[in-house]
C-alpha cells in the first residue's frame, strides 16, 4: 500500500510539472525544503527530461528548483527559529534536549553552520530537514540565504542535467538515489542513537562537587 501511494504521489507530481511547468517545479521544491519529505530526485530529474524535449528551458528548470529550495527554506527556517526555539526551550528536556545542547548547537553553527547548510543541501534526507535546525541556532539569515541558495543550484543544477542527457530513460536513475537515500537514512538513525545514548550517560553522572550548593543557596541568590 505504502508503495502504491508513493508512486500515485510521483505521479500527481509529474501530471503538476507538464501542466505548470516553472511554476509546478518551484512550489514542489519549496514544499521539500520546508520539511516536507517530497522526493526532489524525481522532480529535477524530470524536469530535465521535459528540457531534453524542449518542454522547458534547461536554465529556467534549475532557477525555478532553486527559488523554490530558497523559499522552502526560508519557511522551515522561521519555524525553527520562532516556533521551535521557544518549544525546545522550555520542552526540550522530555526529549532529551536541554538548554546546555541548545547551546551547544548554537556555539556549533556559529563555526560551522556556513559548511552544515551547503553540505546539508546535497544530501537526501538531510537536505529536507537542515534549514530546521539552523533556524534553532539563530544562524545569521543572509549567510543561510547565500549557502542555502548555492547548495539548492548545485543540486538541483546537477539532477536537472543528469535528467536532460537521460531524456526518456529518466527514470533509471531511481534505484541509485534509493540506495543512497537509505545510506543517509541509516547513517542519520545511527547518528541519533550515539546522541541518545552520550545524553543518557551524561544525565547520570553525579554533579561536580564544587557545583553542589546547599539547601537556599539558590534562593538566597535570587534575593
Amino acid at each position: 500500500m505504502i508503495h502504491a501511494f508513493i508512486h500515485a504521489l510521483a505521479g500527481a507530481m509529474l501530471l503538476m510539472i507538464r501542466q505548470t511547468g516553472y511554476i509546478g517545479i518551484a512550489a514542489l521544491m519549496m514544499l521539500e525544503s520546508a520539511c516536507i519529505p517530497i522526493p526532489s530526485e524525481v522532480i529535477m530529474t524530470f524536469s530535465g527530461y521535459l528540457a531534453s524535449t524542449k518542454a522547458l528551458g534547461l536554465f529556467g528548470v534549475i532557477a525555478a528548483g532553486t527559488i523554490g529550495n530558497v523559499a522552502g527554506s526560508l519557511a522551515a527556517y522561521a519555524l525553527g527559529a520562532y516556533g521551535g526555539l521557544p518549544f525546545l526551550r522550555r520542552h526540550g528536556r522530555k526529549i532529551l534536549i536541554s538548554p546546555h545542547d541548545l547551546d551547544s548547537a548554537h556555539a556549533w553553527f556559529a563555526r560551522h553552520g556556513h559548511a552544515a547548510v551547503f553540505l546539508g543541501r546535497l544530501l537526501p534526507i538531510l537536505r529536507t530537514f537542515i534549514s530546521l535546525p539552523a533556524g534553532v541556532a539563530r544562524m545569521p539569515l543572509a549567510a543561510f540565504i547565500a549557502y542555502s541558495a548555492a547548495g539548492s543550484l548545485v543540486w538541483c543544477a546537477v539532477l536537472a542535467w543528469v535528467g536532460l542527457r537521460l531524456g526518456q530513460h529518466w527514470q533509471a536513475l531511481s534505484p541509485y538515489m534509493h540506495g543512497v537515500d537509505n545510506a543517509v537514512a541509516g547513517g542519520l538513525m545511527v547518528f541519533l542513537v550515539l546522541a541518545v545514548r552520550r545524553h543518557r550517560r551524561a544525565a547520570r553522572k553525579p554533579p561536580i562537587a564544587g557545583d553542589q550548593r546547599k539547601p537556599g543557596a539558590e534562593s538566597n541568590e535570587r534575593i
